[in-house]
């Protein structure tokens, strides 16, 4: 190995030397490879001494001994030699360790690598032809998915917008949403209402920024408003013929009230109604043909009149539990084979307010309550209707017999059971009471004289107990038996003396009915019946035969009524 200045051994890393064996074709023998240091330029012969210098590098070709069927000439040499340099360069930048030669499969993987790349630039380069291919077409088309006047315009040029916005100008309406569902709409040949081309569409066009075309697709692409015009003054006619416009037709909204039921009170709700507030619908209607809109709610822009106090209200919640507190009470009054029920029914009208927010009942209410009652179920001295034993009806106005209410007495009794809530059952209280309290209160025990046929019957439980002749008091006298009317026996006597101005008549049996005149036995008469009172009658009372008399005394009490009547 040569020695020199700057060079070292064979081994070491001051240089790198390369042998490759060429073959030739044919089994020649082998073309002479140069070995050149890279670092001095020096060629290397086969022995390591440096060969004849050329520049930096140095070349020497050696003749191969003998000519060789396919033998190199000098300038394939040359070629093969500035390959391998090149080689050695590529080795040495692809990051070949300590400058070490490639193995076959780093090489592989750089190969690789190198196509890739030129793969991602034509990928590159297809889709920069793409991109600016449809930033072209979309300078001229609007974008997929674009709307102007709800219509979609996608990929439609401006002149293709136009005619589009056009014909649904033309075919528009605007749909006038009421209260209940109901629909009206205002017609554009109603109004004359057509689109302008002010060249906003245009401008639209050129605003949708088409080199950013892969943006855009991801944005709102709804078109700004248009130009349009209609005849308002026809409008303001079509608006007013509309129905929801017709106050005959509208229905006026009413406000939640308190009202009373059998148990008690409740809130009947509110009642929206259909009435417009005509100033604010017509605005309404008119901004909405103004911004071009298809439909507009005159609920949801607030253009009805509603009611001021509704169900939910809070005071009348407290009002109505406050009245339903008074009207707890439930009085039931018996009247024999009759009722009375008061109860929240009744009383809803009691419920005053007074002047500080608070509830009460109104006494006098309740005591116009117990005077109907009077009027209604007092019999006592009342007229009736009374069915006589001769199948006759008879109507009979005075007595002393019959029903009558204690009124002050029983409205205590009422607000009573009011005050304390109560569930009771009632009798009113009475000043004058009688033998049955059902409908007919003469019930089925009492006394009949029919004064013309000069005949008494007394009926017990129903049934006929005692039918005779009596004689009554002389009418022509001045002491007609009192009659048309029901009276009650006052008394029950027996061994009793009748006193008069003129007289002193001793009787075994007594009962007074209307003051003074009485049923009594009269022994020292022998015949009853007949006229005879008409000439030898009494001074007012009812002469009876003994062995009647003892009867009628026997079926009757204390209150039995007694039915006197003229003729049947």
């Amino acid at each position: 190995m040569h020695e020199g200045t700057g060079s070292g051994e064979r081994s070491g890393s001051r240089y790198q030397e390369k042998r490759q064996a060429a073959k030739t074709g044919n089994g020649g023998y082998p073309d002479q490879i140069h070995v050149v240091s890279l670092e001095t330029g020096h060629r290397v012969g086969e022995d390591g001494r440096p060969e004849k210098k050329i520049g930096k590098l140095s070349a020497s070709y050696r003749k191969p001994s003998g000519r060789q069927k396919g033998f190199r000439s000098k300038k394939d040499d040359s070629a093969e030699f500035l390959r391998l340099i090149n080689s050695s360069r590529e080795n040495k930048e692809d990051g070949a360790p300590g400058g070490r030669e490639l193995t076959w499969q780093e090489r592989l993987q750089q190969r690789r690598i190198r196509q890739v790349h030129r793969i991602l630039w034509g990928c590159a380069g297809v889709f920069a032809v793409i991109y600016a291919a449809a930033a072209v077409y979309f300078s001229a088309h609007f974008y997929e998915g674009s709307t102007i006047y709800g219509i979609d315009c996608s990929q439609m040029t401006a002149a293709e917008a136009k005619e589009e916005v056009a014909e649904k100008f033309e075919e528009s309406a605007l749909t006038i949403q009421e209260r209940g569902g109901r629909q009206e709409t205002i017609r554009a040949d109603q109004i004359d209402l057509r689109f302008v081309d002010d060249n906003s569409i245009d401008r639209m066009l050129k605003e949708q920024r088409s080199y950013l075309w892969p943006v855009m697709f991801l944005l709102d692409k709804s078109g700004s408003p248009i130009a349009f015009t209609y005849d308002k003054e026809k409008a303001k006619t079509v608006l007013g013929e509309l129905e929801c416009f017709n106050d005959i037709l509208a229905v006026r909204p009413r406000d939640a009230y308190i009202e009373g039921t059998s148990e008690g009170f409740e809130i009947v709700p509110e009642e929206i109604g259909t009435t417009l507030d005509k100033e604010k619908a017509s605005e309404t209607v008119f901004a909405a043909l103004d911004q071009g809109k298809g439909t507009v709610s005159l609920e949801e822009e607030g253009c009805y009149l509603n009611p001021s106090v509704y169900r939910d209200d809070e005071q009348l919640n407290q009002d109505v539990m406050a009245m339903n507190d008074l009207v707890q009470a439930r009085v039931t009054y018996e009247f024999g084979d009759r009722t009375e029920v008061l109860d929240a029914s009744v009383m809803q009208d009691w419920i005053v307010k007074l002047s500080d927010g608070t509830f009460a009942v109104d006494d006098s209410k309740a005591e116009l309550y117990v005077e109907a009652l009077a009027r209604k179920y007092d019999t006592f001295g009342m007229e009736r209707q009374f069915t006589t034993s001769y199948g006759t009806v008879v109507s009979l106005y005075g007595g002393d017999y019959g029903w009558a209410i204690d009124q002050a007495a029983t409205l205590r009794q009422l607000l009573n059971a009011i005050q304390g809530k109560e569930d009771v059952t009632l009798e009113p209280e009475y000043l004058y009471t009688a033998m049955s309290r059902n409908e007919n209160d003469i019930g089925d025990t009492y006394v009949e004289i029919c004064i013309s046929q000069q005949r008494m019957i007394c009926y017990k439980d129903g049934n006929v107990v005692s039918d005779t002749p009596v004689v009554t008091g002389n009418p022509n006298k001045g002491h007609a038996t009192p009659s048309g009317g029901v009276w009650s026996i006052d008394a029950k006597m027996r061994d009793y003396v009748l006193k008069g101005e003129d007289y002193q008549t001793p009787v075994d049996y007594w009962m007074p009915f209307n003051g003074d005149v009485g049923i009594h036995d009269l022994q020292a008469r022998a015949y009853f019946g007949g006229s005879i009172y008409l000439t030898n009658g009494s001074h007012g009372c009812v002469n009876t035969p003994y062995d009647q008399v003892q009867i009628i005394y026997n079926a009757v009490e204390v209150g039995t009524p007694v039915i006197v009547y003229d003729s049947p």
